[in-house]
């Protein structure tokens, strides 16, 4: 279950996050040539109506449609798309991610139902004229029939985060984002739900304290720390590494499998969420554009000029809180529970056999490592291996970290392979090892069963790095 809805989020996420640069394009030219913004200029801020209305929402729709069915799905998405855009005085970013996936889907059906019975010579008539017409039914129902019903749930969701706001009680979606986030689903929270109800608020205020509900690094930020002061084993010895990758480069995945070692932390993670959340309310706070990734650069470089003391606020409150209360459960804990290392073992040794998921540097301890060993080659070794895949939810932080981490090893072993960094659904199919966090590692398997699959604790200080390097010589 847990796999199926990574994966459902994982979609959602993969329409926003290659578009990312666009939103943070739209929040510069925002933040600067608006009447509040730093440079006030009436002929540039003519771009802000346009690109929230159709820019984004288009490229939403497009991505959608392609990641269905390639640029064929992407046209009929985003085509389908203007049909939502159209009807709504809304930004249309819901009804994108809807029509954008839908008319991928149809297009690709029409086109299976076709292969084979268009007559030669007529393929690209028959090619064009399939989508063109099945672009312009799905644009008339969109505008007709699905945008009103996408506008009245955006309108629904919104009242809802208004009455949240107004009755104080925002804080309290952290004890649904907080979980969400160590369970990987991140990208799919702020991106796939929080981004598009954000940008409609940036739209009407200027701001949207949305964008700061999953992205805040405070939490995340003040349970490294106490793993600085009171952790214990490799735990200990990694955190200091981890803090500044968390809070300077926002990547957040890489304390999550802090949390996850010593699961009682997600209260602090909780509660240190709520307390800014709390803190950015109070000072009445908000983010221009995605904060992505989650840093405190793009913090800064996202909030307007009057908001940096609520913002510095609310991330410094989030940091003490979680701070505090991951020190409580870390010096009550016994000793030993919070090594990283010894963690996996703990949990193979509970099981009483070698781990499923967090075992396999072979293929012969069967589904565990990839295909059985009658399908995939029986260990790692520089004869069997070409093409080595570290992937994460989104394929752009701790993948790439870890990538960077094995090419930089690598090289000081005089090992020359190719090293790259993906998301999990875009694994490529000439992947012969993939190495991805051991919560993910299902979705990995199932996306290139084929393959060599190894699993680790922490993308940051891995063995199985030295383990794999020590096999492939």
């Amino acid at each position: 279950m847990r796999a199926k809805v990574q994966r459902f989020g994982s979609f959602l996420s993969g329409m926003i996050m290659p578009n990312i640069g666009a939103f943070i394009a739209w929040g510069i030219i925002t933040a600067l040539f608006i009447p509040d913004g730093f440079f006030p200029n009436e002929a540039l801020e003519g771009l802000v109506g346009p690109m929230i209305t159709y820019l984004l929402p288009l490229l939403i729709a497009f991505t959608g449609g392609r990641m269905v069915h390639g640029l064929r799905g992407g046209v009929v998405g985003a085509t389908a798309a203007m049909g939502v855009i159209a009807g709504a005085d809304i930004p249309m970013f819901l009804g994108a991610m809807v029509m954008g996936p839908l008319g991928g889907y149809l297009i690709k059906k029409v086109d299976e139902f076709l292969d084979g019975k268009v007559r030669s010579g007529f393929e690209m008539l028959v090619n064009n004229f399939s989508a063109g017409i099945l672009a312009a039914i799905l644009a008339i129902f969109a505008l007709l029939g699905i945008g009103p019903v996408v506008v009245g749930f955006t309108n629904v969701l919104a009242s809802g985060v208004e009455v949240l706001v107004n009755a104080g009680l925002l804080p309290l979606v952290s004890i649904f984002i907080e979980p969400g986030k160590i369970l990987f689903l991140n990208n799919a929270i702020n991106h796939g739900i929080l981004t598009p109800l954000g940008a409609d608020q940036t739209l009407q205020n200027g701001k949207s304290i949305l964008y700061m509900l999953e992205s805040n690094p405070g939490p995340g930020f003040g349970i490294l720390l106490a793993y600085i002061f009171f952790g214990r084993g490799t735990a200990k010895q990694t955190a200091a590494g981890a803090s500044v990758i968390h809070f300077f480069g926002g990547i957040h995945e890489i304390y999550f499998p802090y949390v996850l070692m010593k699961p009682v932390l997600i209260v602090a993670a909780i509660a240190g969420g709520a307390s800014g959340i709390f803190t950015f309310n109070l000072f009445d706070v908000g983010l221009r554009a995605p904060a992505s990734p989650g840093s405190i650069f793009a913090y800064f470089a996202m909030s307007p000029p009057g908001d940096y003391l609520g913002m510095v606020a609310g991330v410094l409150i989030a940091t003490i809180v979680s701070f505090v209360v991951a020190s409580i459960f870390l010096r009550t804990s016994k000793a030993g529970e919070d090594d990283l290392a010894g963690a996996t073992a703990k949990m193979e040794e509970m099981k009483g056999k070698k781990s499923s998921v967090a075992g396999g540097l072979t293929a012969a301890e069967g589904t565990s490592a990839g295909a059985s060993a009658s399908d995939a080659p029986n260990e790692i070794s520089k004869e069997t291996i070409q093409k080595i895949i570290f992937a994460c939810d989104a394929g752009m932080g701790s993948s790439a970290m870890g990538a960077s981490l094995l090419k930089n090893k690598m090289k000081k072993a005089g090992l020359s392979f190719d090293v790259t960094n993906t998301a999990i659904n875009q694994i490529p199919d000439d992947a012969d090892l993939v190495i991805t966090h051991k919560d993910l590692t299902e979705r990995a398997m199932n996306k290139k069963p084929d393959a060599i699959h190894v699993s680790v604790e922490n993308f940051l200080n891995s063995p199985k790095y030295d383990e794999i390097i020590e096999k492939l010589k």
